[in-house]
């Protein structure tokens, strides 16, 4: 199994341990791309603070993110698990997960970034500031710089399992699977059952415990079927919509009645 994961636009502090080893990341595949980005957006933000600001959509208030990414490359770097932050890696609660889990955590969790393309949770990155939807001066949009070696990298990521998809739509627009992998893979929106209507907050905190409850039951749906059978026997109250045509992904609802 492969879960697809959003990044958070808070993090956590670096920290004080060595820097970023860009050749240690997962994905080797990714590296070309990555230090496309990372140079760039390194040079960004050591030059005109006002235009790095407003190419990276900060506001007042988060102005010393500048700074920040401007020392990217000399930063501490810690476990991206660990960098990650909000509402749903709070649910998610990887720290406090067990052994197994966190071994689990390990293999099938997959974080997206509008910086590093995507990476494993145990990869050590600094903490930084640049969403999917930032178009760089010379890169342009981070989607589409992402694309091509996304999709070549991915598809062999994906292995032949289910692929558990749980990103905003700016992340999904960097990999979309296509063919055999899509017809594995399965999305999933959480709806306030009561108004059938997607709230932010619970929905993100609600993708976290999917994902918890999973990594802690030790499950391995190999496909979307399997994996509403799961959900269900994990007491989620899920519908799914299988796809009308080979090659497209399942659309799954989870249902709670709680805005929490």
């Amino acid at each position: 199994m492969l879960v697809l994961l959003p990044p958070s636009e808070g993090k956590a502090n670096s920290g004080g341990g060595a820097p970023l080893a860009l050749e240690s990341l997962s994905l080797p595949g990714l590296t070309a791309a990555r230090e496309s980005v990372l140079g760039e957006l390194v040079e960004l933000c050591s030059g005109d603070e006002e235009k790095a600001r407003e190419v990276l959509g900060l506001s007042e208030g988060l102005r010393g993110e500048v700074a920040k990414n401007a020392g990217l490359l000399a930063a501490g770097a810690r476990p991206a698990g660990e960098i990650y932050t909000g509402v749903l890696y709070d649910s998610l609660g990887l720290a406090t997960l067990d052994a197994a889990a966190k071994r689990r955590a390990a293999k099938s969790l997959l974080v997206f970034s509008g910086l590093w393309g995507a990476v494993r949770v145990t990869d050590r990155i600094p903490s930084y500031r640049c969403s999917m939807g930032v178009k760089l001066p010379g890169l342009g949009a981070l989607a589409g710089h992402w694309r091509a070696p996304m999709a070549e990298v991915l598809p062999e990521a994906a292995g032949s399992g289910l692929v558990l998809d749980l990103r905003s739509s700016a992340y999904a627009a960097a990999w979309r699977p296509k063919g055999e992998v899509a017809g594995r893979t399965a999305t999933v929106r959480v709806l306030h059952a009561p108004t059938r209507k997607v709230v932010s907050h619970f929905n993100k905190a609600t993708k976290g415990r999917i994902v918890r409850s999973l990594l802690s039951a030790g499950a391995a749906p190999k496909d979307p079927a399997g994996l509403v059978a799961v959900l269900r026997e994990l007491g989620y109250v899920v519908e799914a919509e299988a796809p009308g045509k080979a090659g497209r992904a399942w659309s799954l609802d989870v249902l709670v009645d709680e805005i929490h």
